[in-house]
């Protein structure tokens, strides 16, 4: 049951949202939680503020740390009782990075999903291999490219090589 106090206005929230939204990514900390579409909602339910995030990986061994993370920021802003959330339901989807999350990323020679399954309609073809995909470099932008291992530093990355520049590069797997 959702409840407000003359506390709990629209400003609070608005603040509160802010501060969780300037929350590095531990693994990848020049985006936010925010850039990344991990911080999903900030509301209050009877005196506790609760922030619900969704993880990009179903798996992802940092959640705990992005937990205490948005904790300590909201706490140290004076934010009483604070509760952050996992949501598993909607899946995350490279398709929630913001154009200035992408933008960091390609900064930093990370690729990402340009264009992901979110606005797909109707049935979605399944293979049983993956399928065959050049990606585009960040370095240089040459689409000559090649999977060096489908695990990169963290499981919701992959290495890749790029042929023109022989730069090496990561990306943001799509899921």
């Amino acid at each position: 049951m959702t409840t407000s106090t003359p506390v709990q206005t629209d400003r609070s929230l608005a603040r509160a949202r802010s501060l969780a939204a300037e929350v590095p990514d531990p693994e990848l900390p020049m985006v936010t939680i925010d850039d990344l579409g991990i911080l999903r909602d900030v509301a209050y339910e009877d005196d506790a503020l609760v922030i619900t995030i969704t993880p990009t990986y179903s798996g992802c061994p940092a959640i705990g740390a992005i937990r205490a993370d948005i904790d300590t920021a909201l706490r140290k802003a004076g934010f009483g009782t604070v509760e952050v959330r996992t949501a598993l339901h909607p899946a995350s989807t490279t398709d929630w990075i913001s154009a200035d999350g992408r933008r960091k990323l390609d900064e930093h020679g990370i690729s990402q999903s340009q264009h992901g399954s979110g606005d797909a309609t109707g049935p979605i073809p399944l293979t049983l291999t993956m399928p065959s995909r050049l990606l585009e470099c960040p370095h240089c932008g040459s689409r000559d490219t090649q999977e060096t291992s489908r695990f990169g530093s963290t499981a919701c990355k992959s290495l890749h090589r790029c042929r023109t520049c022989s730069e090496p590069f990561e990306h943001v797997k799509e899921i």
